[in-house]
């Protein structure tokens, strides 16, 4: 732990409305000041931020760190290290690991690594079922008073509407988080990637957006009956956004989240495609795939199966308005890394996930901030503040007094993501070889610098 002072950069601080060039001074893990002109001890590490962002510690709610069970796709010492290179000082971690977590002794050995092994602050989520099986609730008593900060099944979803009820009900009773994964799997049976004209075109079982909003549906019902927090995970569909900006302005306790590759790429990326920048650097030739500088994307890459999958430009534009207009909440990477082998398979073989930490970042100033669609203190916000109150944590604030978790980046970086380089012991990202811009330059977890390009 140092003292250190972030001398002139351009502070924001959703969280107190804080947008100026100032300093921000870090004494004994803690911030000490904030503003032009602080005092300075003697003895404090200056660091020149001019030019850069300063703001809280970047918070992504949805992160897959693999242990225990599947460590050689991730460890909390790797997936945490990739989290700091991204700019990140906190992740909430799933709990669809091997064994799940859903028990207080399995939360305890999480706590315990992550205390040895974390590079960033890493908050637990129990399973709502145990093992994930969508059968009998897990001890969410237990699981609360073990350290849990939500609930969640996620990469699979209660299909029993009752038990769901049920979880909710308990969740009130312990304030906890309802985190869904949301998947009818009676309309999404077997299907690998979206229902529309590529699945056709390409041969793949589709996978409709139907599937997703029947049970946000679902969610938005419950949540109004019981009165529970319920947060929908990664959500990918228009008609989704429409349901729950509805839900919202009937005062209904429902959030939701969105992830960068849902924003970025469409569905006709599984078919492959050349994708440039525009003339101007912001708007793309080809709107309806993503952009970099150029590149070919290779048809049926297993990096673009995600869940729920890739979707059409309609939806894309979609999830960009809620984002926008605060419908969705958060920005989140779903973090979903796997081993090299795992997806060098057919399409329809290969597991469900790309890795985001290191990029999500990147993506979210690129496609929101750089096109003019969303305010840098409106898309900080998404990834500090409002998983703080969604999640009750006690962070994602400068604040005077509070734990000195510190994001600085400069927004205008222009960069090459190597995947050779990432710090995640996976790589199976589809924006490897992309230029982006935007890059985290130095993360700071409890006044200890953990990343600094």
């Amino acid at each position: 732990m140092n003292d250190i002072a972030l001398l002139g950069g351009r502070i924001i601080d959703p969280a107190n409305n804080l947008d100026f060039q100032g300093d921000v001074l870090i004494i004994d893990g803690k911030i000490s000041g904030v503003g032009q002109d602080i005092n300075l001890p003697s003895e404090v590490e200056k660091i020149n931020a001019r030019g850069l962002v300063v703001c809280p510690g970047l918070i992504d709610s949805h992160t897959h760190l693999r242990e225990p069970g599947q460590s050689a796709k991730e460890t909390i010492e790797t997936g945490t290290r990739a989290a700091a290179r991204g700019g990140f000082t906190s992740v909430v971690c799933m709990p669809n690991t091997n064994p799940a977590i859903d028990n207080p002794a399995n939360v305890a050995l999480i706590h315990e690594k992550a205390t040895r092994e974390a590079m960033v602050n890493v908050f637990i989520t129990g399973a709502i079922t145990k093992g994930i099986a969508g059968e009998e609730l897990s001890p969410i008593g237990s699981l609360k008073k073990a350290g849990v900060v939500a609930i969640t099944d996620d990469g699979h979803c209660v299909q029993n509407n009752e038990l769901m009820r049920r979880a909710l009900e308990y969740s009130i009773m312990f304030d906890l988080p309802v985190l869904d994964h949301c998947q009818d799997y009676s309309l999404v049976t077997d299907g690998v990637m979206h229902e529309g004209y590529w699945s056709i075109a390409l041969g793949l079982r589709g996978w409709p957006s139907i599937g997703e909003e029947m049970i946000v549906v679902r969610n938005i019902m419950l949540a109004g009956l019981t009165g529970a927090k319920v947060h929908c995970q990664h959500i990918s569909s228009r008609k989704s956004v429409e349901l729950i900006r509805e839900a919202k302005k009937q005062g209904i306790k429902i959030t939701a989240e969105a992830c960068p590759h849902h924003f970025t790429l469409t569905d006709n990326a599984i078919a492959g495609s050349e994708k440039f920048w525009g003339d101007d650097g912001k708007e793309l030739i080809e709107d309806d795939v993503g952009f970099s500088d150029s590149a070919f994307w290779y048809s049926y890459d297993t990096n673009f199966k995600v869940s729920p999958p890739l979707r059409s430009k309609e939806d894309r534009k979609a999830i960009i308005e809620g984002i926008v207009d605060g419908t969705l909440d958060i920005i989140a990477s779903d973090h979903a890394p796997h081993c090299l082998y795992e997806k060098e398979v057919e399409f329809d073989n290969a597991p469900f996930g790309v890795t985001g930490l290191e990029s999500i970042l990147s993506l979210s100033l690129m496609r929101l901030y750089h096109t003019g669609k969303l305010g840098l203190s409106d898309l900080i916000a998404k990834m500090t503040i409002n998983p703080s109150r969604i999640f009750s944590l006690d962070r994602g604030t400068l604040g005077i007094g509070k734990v000195a978790d510190v994001s600085v980046f400069n927004p205008d970086t222009e960069w090459v993501f190597d995947l050779n380089e990432s710090a995640s012991k996976s790589r199976n990202s589809p924006f490897g070889g992309w230029k982006l811009k935007g890059r985290a330059i130095l993360t700071i977890v409890s006044g200890k610098i953990v990343n600094r390009l």
